[in-house]
């Protein structure tokens, strides 16, 4: 069975919400019923301008789910995309690219411009996914955005996150979900950071929040999750190293346009775009 084997269809029943609510639990191991959206909020969001969408095997399992609700940015209606969730069997198999593309569908049918969601920028696997392949811009981050969590896969580390803007309509989204990659990496990308190994982990090492160039690169680790499980000191280390950068860089003018990853080495990288950089894309464009 394979990731086209999959049925994608919208949500809009008690048993659906349910579902989607097993889900929560399995995909995140949520323990405080505090963290779960409930039945009743699934259904009234998604029937008063959200997006429910659940993925379905052919056993009728139900194996992922996209969930976003109506919202305003500066008067401007939008979705916020609020929970992307795969069953683990699934997660590298393409379905929350299906997911996300369905979600942008839905939204592009009701004449909107916009969607945006947040994640951790210690999740490589994210990342990648979000601004490599979904071609998302990142400018804006939020400190410890969700407080505490009952979940194992964020607990132990404040919950700092970017904030995706997934303009559906631009050119370059359009050429990214057509499989069109920009140009290399080029010299003139300059690392804010470096990384070293300690002890099993990788660490952060040598940032510089001087630089001042068209292009920047922020070096990040993979396996953050498993991280914060066995040393949350490590994390704890690199989300304050990281918020240090991002904070920095972004109120510089910067924003995160790619990733790169090699899942090989077991690292990935931002590339922040300076405003000059910018400028002379919008003039290209």
């Amino acid at each position: 069975m394979t990731v086209t084997d999959i049925v994608l269809r919208d949500l809009r029943t008690v048993d659906d919400c349910q579902k989607v609510v097993g889900l929560e639990r399995t995909v995140w191991g949520y323990t405080d019923s505090l963290d779960i959206v409930p039945v009743p909020i699934l259904i009234v969001t998604a029937k008063r301008g959200g997006i429910l969408i659940g993925a379905f095997a052919p056993t009728g399992e139900m194996v992922g789910f996209v969930y976003s609700l109506a919202a305003l940015k500066n008067g401007r209606a939008t979705q916020w995309s609020h929970m992307l969730g795969v069953a683990d069997a699934w997660r590298r198999a393409g379905l929350g690219r299906r997911l996300k593309l369905a979600q942008r569908d839905r939204t592009l049918d009701m004449g909107l411009d916009l969607i945006e969601w947040t994640f951790d920028p210690m999740q490589a696997a994210n990342a990648h996914l979000n601004l490599s392949h979904l071609g998302v811009v990142v400018e804006d981050y939020a400190e410890n955005i969700y407080g505490d969590s009952s979940s194992p896969l964020h607990r132990g580390t404040p919950t700092d996150r970017l904030i995706a803007q997934w303009w559906i309509r631009d050119p370059r989204v359009v050429a990214r979900l057509s499989g069109g990659r920009p140009r290399p990496v080029t010299p003139r990308a300059i690392s804010v950071n470096q990384l070293e190994v300690r002890g099993h982990w990788l660490a952060c090492r040598d940032i510089d929040l001087s630089v001042q160039a068209p292009e920047l690169l922020v070096h990040i680790p993979v396996g953050f999750s498993e991280m914060q499980a066995a040393e949350p000191a490590a994390a704890r280390d690199w989300r304050s190293a990281t918020r240090e950068i991002f904070v920095t860089y972004f109120g510089r003018g910067y924003r995160a346009v790619d990733f790169f990853l090699d899942g090989e080495a077991r690292r990935g990288a931002y590339l922040l775009a300076g405003p000059v950089r910018q400028a002379h894309e919008a003039k290209l464009s």
